[in-house]
């Protein structure tokens, strides 16, 4: 199992404020999948960013909002 991590920006449809962060995750040794990472980064990050983020409880769903991998790499920290 290697340890990965990922520079991100998550925007959202509606909240104009955008999300740049990191995201770190474990997986076998290989090739990253940046669409499987993507959604992953949406549903265990970012829907609850906007969640905090929505002042007045809209509905967030993980369509509204997309997500661009700035950087990914094996993480030795």
């Amino acid at each position: 199992m290697t340890t990965y991590i990922a520079q991100f920006i998550a925007k959202h449809i509606k909240i104009p404020t955008r999300q740049h962060s990191i995201f770190i995750w474990h997986q076998e040794s290989g090739e990253i999948d940046a669409e499987l990472l993507e959604n992953k980064i949406k549903r265990e990050a970012a829907i609850h960013f906007y969640r905090l983020e929505s002042k007045d409880s809209m509905d967030i769903g993980l369509a509204d909002i997309s997500v661009e991998v700035l950087k990914a790499m094996p993480f030795g920290g």
